[in-house]
Order: C-alpha cells, then structure tokens, then sequence
C-alpha cells in the first residue's frame, strides 16, 4: 500500500489535478472573504447612516425648542415624535421631496429609522430644505404611524396654531387627532404646513437587527 502512494501522487503531479484543486479551494476562499468584507462595509454604511440621522434628530429639536420653547415640553411629554430632514426640488410644474427621519417611543426609548417621500404638481423652480418634527400625544397615534406609516393628503394645508391646548402646542399645526407637527424652514417655523401627499414609512435597512 506504501508503496502504491507515492506513484498515485506522482500521476497527479503530472496531470495537473493539486494544483487545479488549489486553485479551486482558493477561489472559494477569496470570494467568502471578499463576501464577509462587503457585508461588514455595508453593516458600517448602514451604522454612519444611523449616526447622522440621530444627529439631525438631535439637532433638529435644539433648533425647535430655540424657535417655539413651549415646544420642548410638548415633546418630552408626549408618547414619542419623528424627526425628518427634507429636500424639495420644484422644476416647473412638477414637485418632489425625499428624506429619512428617526421617530422615537419616549417610553421605551425605542428608535425607528424612517423615510419620506413626495411627488406632485406644483409651481416655480427651486429648491427647500425643511425639517418636520411629528409628535404624537398617545400611543395609539405613535403606533398608528410606525405599523401603517403616514400620507398627508394632496395639497391639504394645516395652519400652525395653538388650538385648545392652551398654547402647549404653538406653532405646530394638528393633522391628525393628537398628532401635531412642527415645521422648520431657514426662515423659521412655517405659518401653513403644506404637506403634499408626502408618505412616511420604514426604513427597511436600517431597522435590522
């Protein structure tokens, strides 16, 4: 039998087959490789991309309660909000909007990394950033917006106000029952929330475990 090795490992020398398996083993191994560090590169896009929504969140709220103070005691008593960067473009008559936003339980603490998006008809040329802060008074609001998302309906406007809550909510605009929204433009908070059947929902990626 000791005998009979050293030739079979001989033919195969000569035929090629080693090196061939080689080859095989380490392109199998180069691609895992490869495939681990593609995975890790985007688990890192995904954590910067976590990062810079919670520090707009976080900055966002700084500029609210600077600009409305009662606004603070709004958010920190309701049962969560939403915090959402936007960029409007207008090209002649057609309007879009995209951006992400962080909602946040004040109860549980937990996070929900979220999206927008609008497409409609407007006028002008232009570009607007804004920034939309929702906060929802209970629970049931909160829940409502983070399992079924939002939509504003067409070209509905909401006039900011302070309404019957005896200006806990000034400056914010009610678009739902319990549910008040700030926005925020470089000139200040706005007057007329104009929503534009913008859509806010989940961010699938960057809500994985």
């Amino acid at each position: 039998m000791l005998t009979g090795q050293p030739q079979c490992l001989a033919a195969e020398l000569q035929e090629g087959s080693i090196p061939m398996k080689v080859k095989m083993i380490a392109s199998i191994l180069a691609v895992t490789m490869l495939s681990a560090v593609m995975c890790m590169a985007a688990d890192d896009d995904d954590e910067k991309k976590r990062q810079k929504t919670r520090k707009m969140s976080a900055e966002a709220l700084q500029d609210l309660y600077k600009l409305e103070p009662t606004s603070q005691a709004a958010v920190q008593k309701a049962a969560g909000y939403a915090v959402f960067d936007n960029m409007g473009v207008n090209v002649l008559l057609l309007s879009t909007a995209r951006g992400s936003g962080l909602a946040v339980n004040n109860k549980t603490k937990q996070e929900t990394f979220m999206k927008m998006g609008s497409a409609g008809v407007g006028v002008g040329m232009g570009v607007k950033d804004y920034v939309v802060v929702f906060v929802f008074e209970n629970e049931k609001g909160l829940a409502q917006f983070l399992d079924s998302g939002w939509s504003g309906s067409g070209q509905a406007d909401a006039a900011a106000k302070a309404g019957e809550k005896g200006g806990a909510y000034s400056g914010a605009a009610e678009v739902a029952p319990g549910v008040w929204v700030y926005q925020i433009t470089k000139n200040g908070l706005a007057l007329q929330l104009t929503l534009q059947g913008t859509k806010y929902y989940k961010d699938k990626d960057l809500n994985k475990a």
